[in-house]
């Protein structure tokens, strides 16, 4: 059957297209715990969260290089009803910019944001038509201190997650001058040395030879492993700006590699860029995060001259390069208490009112639905993976306390009922500097 033929069976047919899932319970309060942690921690750094929609204008995107595989290949692009020509954001960078020149915000512009990206490739793990990203974008400042910082928000993110096992590698792509330099000399040397490697490798190199440099063709590595490095073309100015990005990074204590091949997936990019790799993770699921500068994007987007630079994540891959490390494990967040109605019948008001108090408290709180006995209510306490188990029963209400549970090691004890929730906050602040 192909790809987008409908089963007969209906139970086939109303599934999640290809190339892309669903991601439920537990799994998914492991993406709100991670996004929550990038969040933090952008928020610590001056970042503020933006919204963009999830098309654009076609033209939008094929700013960002239409001699890249993306933008000719992996794009999905459609003609709306009006005749207009949109395409799915592929990447996160076009659209921020062309929010940033649309609305001019005073510089610096420092922001983050969480999006769905679309790219018709072939399907595998960790690479998803629809995929996700967090990512962050700082423009106006051209200043070899945001990129250290820029890099930093991303490193110290991977390892507050627990990650250790990764690779930062390092490239400056140089000033307009200096790039277009190095890509008159290597397309020379690609063309004088490649004559062998067929018509797509001429095609590459005559549109953009950079994009050479980042292909996985097998036949190729040995031409592209004795290329010219453009770190040989690097104006003084350049040389300036990448080695202040370096020494930066080394004062900091953050360890880099520097790799000449990385030229990254865009034309937009302009001096420094980088690519974090995972060490325990196959080669299909690599870059678990990547960026750099586009000192030159809002201008060509029709807004003033504006240097920017950002990086995105993809949480697809990062969590797989977790599950390499054992980090992040993500076990599903633990229910502060679940309720258990003992009082009979009728008395779902008052339960109702207890669960209400204890959640405007700022506790996790469940409880069951139905007239359910106490013995299928306690079943479904444990299923909950709650920390405590408040039964409401009749001899305690007369007392005007309530029963309380530990649902790990069964030790009961009693509560009065208007202490209960400062007695479960502080359980919860206990076991929290416990993990800590």
């Amino acid at each position: 059957m192909s790809e987008g033929a409908a089963p007969d069976d209906d139970r086939s047919r109303f599934r999640a297209p290809t190339g892309t899932r669903d991601v439920l319970a537990p799994e998914s309060d492991r993406w709100q715990a991670l996004i929550t942690t990038f969040a933090e921690r952008a928020s610590r750094f001056g970042f503020d969260l933006v919204v963009t929609p999830v098309f654009e204008h076609l033209e939008i995107f094929q700013r960002v290089g239409e001699s890249t595989d993306v933008v000719r290949k992996e794009m999905y692009e459609f003609e709306d009803k009006g005749g207009r020509r949109l395409a799915l954001r592929p990447e996160g960078t076009a659209s921020v910019v062309r929010a940033f020149v649309q609305h001019q915000p005073p510089i610096p512009w420092k922001v983050w944001y969480l999006a769905p990206h679309f790219r018709y490739e072939r399907p595998q793990k960790g690479r998803y038509r629809q995929h996700w990203q967090l990512g962050v974008e700082v423009l106006g400042p051209d200043d070899a201190d945001v990129d250290v910082e820029v890099i930093a928000l991303a490193d110290g993110f991977y390892r507050a997650l627990g990650l250790t096992r990764f690779r930062l590698l390092l490239n400056s792509m140089g000033d307009p001058e200096s790039r277009a330099a190095y890509v008159d000399k290597l397309r020379a040397y690609l063309l004088g040395h490649g004559q062998g490697l067929g018509a797509e490798f001429r095609e590459r190199v005559e549109q953009n030879p950079l994009r050479v440099l980042d292909s996985k063709v097998e036949d190729w590595q040995e031409v592209i492993e004795h290329a010219p490095q453009i770190t040989e073309y690097l104006s003084d100015t350049s040389r300036a700006h990448f080695e202040r990005v370096q020494s930066g990074l080394d004062t900091l204590g953050i360890r880099h590699e520097l790799d000449p091949r990385l030229v990254r997936g865009f034309d937009y990019y302009t001096s420094t860029v980088f690519e974090f790799l995972p060490d325990l993770v196959e080669a299909a699921q690599t870059a678990i995060g990547a960026g750099g500068r586009y000192d030159q994007l809002a201008e060509t987007m029709g807004g003033r001259p504006t240097p920017g630079i950002g990086f995105g994540i993809g949480i697809e891959r990062l969590l797989i390069a977790c599950d390499a490390e054992g980090v992040f494990t993500g076990a599903r967040p633990r229910v502060d208490a679940f309720v258990v109605n003992g009082l009979g019948s009728g008395s779902d008001l008052n339960v109702a009112s207890v669960v209400a108090a204890l959640r405007e408290n700022g506790l996790r709180v469940e409880r069951a639905y139905g007239d359910r006995s106490v013995k299928a209510q306690w079943k479904v306490a444990d299923k909950s993976r709650a920390a405590f188990g408040v039964m409401l029963g009749k001899a305690e209400a007369e007392r005007g306390a309530v029963a309380v549970k530990d649902l790990r090691t069964g030790i009961q004890v009693e509560v009065a009922r208007e202490a209960l929730a400062a007695w479960l906050q502080s359980r919860r602040e206990e076991e929290e500097g416990t993990a800590e």
